[in-house]
């Protein structure tokens, strides 16, 4: 007899009355609109945000099941592609939410990767001074990390992620069957995320995600337990006050910066973040207790899926620098850059200097 498979088990993210629930599975866009109607039974308009890559792909069935449940849609969607993800296209997106009638009783819908999620999370915290959203990611990259925790923004040209709100969805729905449309680049980019989160958090998720790399692995079971580590980490600190939710930027102090650098689309973002990764793990190797054979594995496991690790020397190391001291992390000179003492186990360190970073960029190079 064949054996019946199970859904996986919805995630909870417990932050009392901003709580939500994170479904991951598949075949869950047609089933969305009722599941939305569940929280936001009572709100009857809302606009879905996509861009215009995802749109053709999956914005009709996401309207039909909307429609189903006897929701109002609005369908806005932005240029695909990481420009989209700022001030000028949050304005445009607003005014025409404004044109379709949407009021303080309506929600978003966010349909795509990160750049959407950020988008349409950022324009319903600032709409009618905030309104509900809900992420329905699209690529591995936002199912694993920016669909959870409530992170939204938008870019300023030299500066990642520099205007944006806390802003929590009110439900996340992560069809992994949206991912059989990625390219192979685009799915990849993904596994810079799940990396990091077996470095900071898991590390028998190293294993897991090799089996995945050898074709043997389960994919949707490796997505939940991503799911899993970045709630656990947003719920014991929400809003980045205490040091916990800081550990989540292991590799992108640098990572954010040679994106911007390199200029925005040159290299996707989980690409960036791999080789911030490196920079990290080598840091952590040289300054902290992470051994160098758990460094050589972090390494070797990025290359397993085509990530990059190694800098392109077109990239100036001033350049970088001046970029990564706009960073968020970097308060009054000083820096909070995130270490290993082992796979599995993070620290924030206030012990790096800019001379241990221009050390990394150039380790990196090699």
């Amino acid at each position: 007899m064949p054996v019946a498979v199970l859904p996986v088990r919805p995630v909870f993210v417990n932050l009392g009355p901003r709580s939500y629930v994170v479904q991951v599975g598949r075949g869950l866009l047609a089933t969305m609109g009722e599941e939305i109607n569940k929280k936001l039974g009572d709100r009857k308009t809302c606009a879905v945000i996509t861009d215009s890559n995802v749109g053709p792909l999956y914005a009709q069935a996401v309207l039909d099941s909307l429609k189903q449940v006897g929701k109002q849609t609005h369908l806005i969607t932005v240029a695909a592609g990481e420009s989209s993800k700022s001030l000028s296209w949050a304005e445009s997106i607003c005014a025409e939410m404004a044109r379709a009638g949407l009021d303080r009783k309506s929600f978003v819908v966010a349909l795509g990767g990160g750049v959407i999620g950020d988008l349409g999370g950022f324009c319903a915290s600032i709409y009618q001074r905030g309104i509900p959203y809900v992420q329905v990611p699209t690529t591995l990259l936002s199912q694993v990390d920016s669909s959870v925790g409530g992170k939204t923004g938008v870019n300023l040209p030299d500066a990642k992620n520099m205007v944006g709100n806390f802003h929590q969805p009110a439900h996340v729905i992560a069809d992994v069957d949206t991912l059989s449309s990625l390219k192979k680049r685009e799915f990849n980019e993904g596994f810079a995320e799940i990396i990091k989160h077996a470095c900071i958090r898991d590390a028998s998720m190293i294993e897991a995600i090799e089996q995945v790399a050898d074709g043997k692995g389960d994919l949707v079971n490796l997505i939940r337990r991503n799911i899993s580590i970045k709630a656990s980490i947003v719920e014991a600190d929400e809003f980045e006050t205490i040091g916990t939710r800081a550990l989540l930027n292991f590799g992108h102090t640098l990572g954010h910066a040679i994106e911007a650098g390199a200029g925005y689309g040159k290299l996707l973002h989980g690409e960036a973040i791999a080789l911030g990764l490196r920079a990290a793990a080598w840091l952590s190797a040289q300054i902290s207790a992470l051994v160098s054979t758990d460094y050589e594995r972090i390494v070797a496991l990025l290359r397993r899926f085509d990530l990059p690790t190694r800098l392109d020397e077109s990239q100036d190391t001033e350049e970088i620098m001046k970029i990564a001291r706009m960073d968020k992390k970097f308060e009054g000179g000083k820096i909070r850059f995130v270490l290993l003492k082992k796979i599995g186990e993070a620290y924030v360190s206030n012990d790096v200097m800019e001379g241990h970073l221009k050390q990394a960029l150039d380790e990196v190079r090699r």
